[in-house]
């Protein structure tokens, strides 16, 4: 498996990040996805670390499909490829209604159709042909004016592969016929097959393609517990974070995590969370959460434990696991990543062994 990690701009010491990314490098990390929710953008730290990387992936993970127009993305695509030298993933994904309506004032509507033709929008661009396009969400050049149909005066050098982070049956069939990489959460491995493959494979199917044509990508925590009492203490705090993406990541009436577990097997956990979250009891709504749904969807435990969980990962189909290293610390999280890491090697040198 390959091994990556995502940092975000805002917040915290933006040096400190710096460091985190480098000397992930040095550990023989392969990738770094730089997030983009209602913080700092994507773009701008990319090109800063395109600078002070000289090996490692870089990735947006993820750039909002409706706070940028098609071309746009394509021409932040090329521009941060050529400025890493080849190295850049293009990460897309459509938000939710929250971020996209409640921030950025525009309409969440028809996200699939969206998220379709910017795709098709964007490899039209990088091809360095004249741009002309008539779909339902985006016409190309603008009917009626005076715009002809052009070509951007950059073009791509490198190949830029396209990452999609989508949860939603349509969107993960989309995944699977147009896209060079799936960007995962909310991953229980035991019920990823009927959430998440099932839906993949058919949209593999339909454009020809099989599953050793899109990197599986899937991230969460990493947390090393030396014995059972330090477990206990992990995973009480884990249960607020998660009963927030069960009840507040999204709308009342749309909260795609939520829909992800319920697929999963939790889906009276997940509804009950969801109505104490939104009706402001926020300690009632994470004492919903068990230990089995912060185990299932992590990797904390004791290093033998977190081994189990990269064999179970690997099994169900997982080609790139993205860590979240835990610390306080800057030294503690690159300790932890390196343990991860190390985990990650052995448990392909087993495979390999075979």
């Amino acid at each position: 498996m390959r091994t990556a990690t995502t940092v975000e701009a805002s917040g915290g010491n933006w040096q400190e990040t710096v460091t985190f990314v480098t000397e992930a490098e040095k550990l023989g990390m392969d990738i770094c996805w730089v997030a983009e929710a209602w913080g700092s953008d994507a773009p701008s730290p990319l090109g800063f670390l395109a600078a002070r990387t000289e090996r490692l992936l870089l990735g947006s993970g993820i750039m909002q499909l409706a706070t940028r127009s098609p071309v746009l993305l394509a021409r932040t695509a090329i521009t941060l490829s050529q400025m890493s030298e080849g190295r850049f993933l293009l990460g897309l994904g459509p938000s939710g209604p929250q971020v996209v309506e409640g921030l950025h004032g525009v309409p969440f509507a028809r996200p699939l159709s969206r998220m379709r033709e910017t795709v098709d929008i964007v490899r039209q661009a990088m091809t360095g042909d004249r741009i002309a396009y008539s779909g339902r969400e985006f016409q190309i050049p603008l009917p009626g004016g005076e715009g002809k149909p052009m070509r951007l005066s950059a073009r791509a050098e490198h190949d830029i592969p396209v990452y999609l982070a989508t949860l939603s049956p349509k969107m993960l069939e989309l995944t699977g016929q147009v896209a060079d990489g799936w960007l995962g959460t909310s991953f229980v491995p035991e019920g990823s097959k009927e959430a998440y493959f099932d839906h993949l494979d058919a949209g593999l199917e339909a454009s020809g393609r099989t599953r050793s044509d899109l990197d599986i990508c899937q991230g969460a925590e990493v947390n090393f517990a030396e014995d059972e009492d330090r477990l206990r203490s992990i995973i009480a705090p884990r249960k607020k974070e998660l009963a927030f993406s069960l009840g507040g990541m999204g709308s009342a009436g749309t909260n795609f995590y939520n829909n992800a577990y319920s697929r999963q097997g939790w889906s009276e956990i997940a509804a009950a969370v969801r109505d104490r979250w939104q009706s402001g009891d926020r300690a009632g709504a994470a004492d919903l959460v068990t230990d089995e749904m912060v185990l299932a969807t992590t990797l904390i435990g004791t290093e033998e434990m977190v081994r189990d969980r990269l064999r179970v990962w690997r099994d169900a189909g997982v080609d790139t696991v993205r860590f979240y290293p835990s610390g306080d610390t800057l030294e503690a999280r690159l300790t932890t990543l390196g343990r991860a890491l190390d985990l990650v090697r052995a448990v392909d040198a087993e495979q390999t062994a075979l």
